[in-house]
C-alpha cells in the first residue's frame, strides 16, 4: 500500500497541523481534506489557532509567584512528611483568602522578559487554555479515550510523550476522572487528561515535553479561565478550570505531590 492509499487518521491530521508530514503525505491528507470539508474546517481551525497562540504570547509571561512557593522549594517541603505539607498549604491559602498575593495573582498577563523559558512558559498557558476552551464544552466528545478505559489511555500517552505518565487522583479536592486525549503540541505531542465535579465543572491537566528550565508555579487567567502552569523534570505542565485561585491552586499541588511524569 502505498502513501496515498493508506487510510487518513488522527495521527495524520496531527501532523498536518504541525507542519511534519513528508510532502506525498501532505498530498494526500490535502485530497482527502478535499473530500471531507467539515474536518477540513476543523484542521484550518486548529492551525489558524496555534498561528494566533505563536504571536499573541510570544512576547509574553506572568509575574513569578513568590520564591517560596517556587518548585524547587516545594521539592523541599516533600521532605517534610505529611505535617510540613499541611502546614505550607495552609500558609498559601491563608495568602490567597487575605488578599495578600494580589500581587502576582491580581492581573491577567504581565509584560514579558527576554528570556526565552519565559516566552515557552507562556505559550504553554496559551495552549493550554485553548484546549481546555476547545474541548471542556463537548457533550458528547469531550475525551478521546474515557476513564473506563484508564489503564490503554495512560499507555496509550506515555507511548506518544515518551515517558511514563499516570493519570492523577484529584477525587480529594472534588474531581472524577472524565478521560483524556492526545494534541499536537508544534513539533511534538501533548497530553490533555479532563476531571469533573459533582455540579459538572470541568478541569483540565494539560502535558506535553518542556526544553526550559524548571520554573516556578505561575497563574494566568483568560475570559474567565484560569491556569497554573510550570516545568519541572523536562515536562511542563498546566491544570485550567472556572474556578477560584485557592481552589485550583489545591489541584495544581495535588497533581504535582504525585508526580504525574517518571
Amino acid at each position: 500500500m502505498t502513501e496515498q492509499e493508506r487510510p487518513i487518521g488522527e495521527d495524520d491530521l496531527n501532523a498536518f497541523v504541525d507542519g511534519r508530514l513528508p510532502p506525498e503525505r501532505r498530498d494526500a491528507v490535502e485530497s482527502w481534506l478535499a473530500r471531507h470539508p467539515e474536518t477540513a474546517a476543523r484542521v484550518a481551525d486548529y492551525i489558524a489557532q496555534r498561528d494566533r497562540l505563536r504571536e499573541s504570547f510570544a512576547a509574553k509571561h506572568a509575574e513569578p509567584i513568590p520564591a517560596r512557593l517556587r518548585v524547587a522549594e516545594i521539592k523541599a517541603g516533600r521532605r517534610l512528611g505529611w505535617r510540613g505539607r499541611l502546614s505550607r498549604l495552609a500558609a498559601v491559602l491563608a495568602l490567597l483568602v487575605a488578599g495578600g498575593a494580589a500581587g502576582w495573582f491580581g492581573h491577567g498577563w504581565y509584560a514579558a522578559g527576554p528570556g526565552a523559558a519565559a516566552q515557552s512558559s507562556a505559550l504553554l498557558a496559551g495552549e493550554a487554555i485553548a484546549a481546555y476552551r476547545t474541548y471542556v464544552v463537548e457533550k458528547l466528545h469531550p475525551v478521546e479515550v474515557d476513564a473506563s478505559q484508564e489503564a490503554h489511555l495512560v499507555q496509550w500517552l506515555s507511548r506518544r510523550l515518551g515517558r511514563t505518565l499516570k493519570a492523577p487522583d484529584l477525587t480529594p479536592v472534588g474531581y472524577r476522572l472524565m478521560g483524556g486525549r492526545l494534541l499536537p503540541a508544534g513539533e511534538t505531542h501533548a497530553a490533555q487528561f479532563m476531571y469533573e465535579d459533582q455540579g459538572g465543572q470541568r478541569l483540565t491537566l494539560y502535558l506535553r515535553p518542556g526544553n526550559s528550565r524548571e520554573t516556578s508555579f505561575r497563574f494566568v487567567e483568560q475570559g474567565g479561565v484560569g491556569a497554573f502552569y510550570w516545568i519541572e523534570d523536562g515536562f511542563a505542565f498546566a491544570v485550567s478550570a472556572r474556578a477560584e485561585r485557592a481552589h485550583l491552586l489545591k489541584a495544581a499541588q495535588s497533581i504535582y505531590e504525585q508526580g504525574c511524569v517518571k
